[in-house]
């Protein structure tokens, strides 16, 4: 479904130019969930831009279905291949309309749109009452579920996701991955590091660090306590030589 060969992103910082991504590749399947782990300053984020062509590679190439991104008309890959951002905005939209928006871009009649906003709302457990209220009165969480949302009602066949858990609670972040879980026809990328929620979705596991792939390991090999300590240890280690 995707695969990356070769993949560098540099960045030019005054007179100096840093390595954001070093020569990535890999594939993902259709239909693969792989969540990706690493600690700040990995990478991790820019990735996922450039996944969704938000940003260029500097090197290498990518593919979607085969065919290169760079052949590709960027409206259409990114009705293919989503992202939703960690903090997402709905654009001063009401929930109702911010989920619908991206289907009235492609013309679909209002009845099919309606349609499937009612179902995905259902699906996620989204209550009528927020269908009136912005992002205002949104809470964080609140505003991942409704994103969600909005990417889901497009059918894309790569989800890219940035921490979609970190504002929601246990219960309903368990219910949401048990939701992408079952999306057979989707691959699915997710940054994530409530790594207890992890075993049961995950079938694949990237460590990126300073912009290189550590490990690209099957979730079933993965030794998670292992994991946590080293993505503990290493925060504590950039919060101690920043604090220096």
């Amino acid at each position: 479904m995707l695969e990356l060969v070769g993949v560098g992103v540099r960045e030019t910082v005054g007179i100096t130019e840093i390595d954001l991504l070093r020569d990535l590749s890999f594939k993902l399947k259709a239909g693969e969930r792989t969540v990706l782990v690493g600690p700040s300053g990995a990478g991790k984020t820019t990735l996922l831009r450039l996944l969704n062509r938000l940003i260029s590679p500097t090197t290498g190439q990518l593919y979607f279905r085969q065919q290169a991104y760079s052949q590709i008309p960027v409206i259409e890959l990114r009705r293919q291949v989503v992202l939703v951002p960690q903090d997402p905005k709905l654009l001063g939209m009401r929930v109702q309309d911010a989920i619908a928006y991206p289907l009235q871009l492609q013309n679909l009649p209002p009845r099919d749109i309606d349609q499937r906003v009612q179902a995905c709302c259902h699906t996620l457990r989204i209550p009528n009452e927020w269908r009136e209220r912005t992002e205002l009165q949104l809470s964080q969480g609140q505003r991942q579920l409704v994103a969600i949302a909005r990417a889901l009602v497009m059918e894309p066949q790569v989800l890219i996701l940035d921490e979609p858990t970190s504002a929601l609670d246990f219960g309903l972040a368990s219910y949401l991955l048990q939701v992408l879980g079952q999306l057979e026809n989707t691959t699915i990328l997710m940054v994530n590091h409530q790594l207890d929620l992890m075993p049961p979705f995950a079938q694949r596991v990237f460590y990126l660090e300073n912009g290189i792939l550590q490990q690209d390991t099957p979730a079933h090999a993965v030794e998670w306590d292992y994991l946590r300590d080293r993505l503990h240890q290493q925060q504590e280690q950039q919060q101690a030589e920043w604090e220096m």
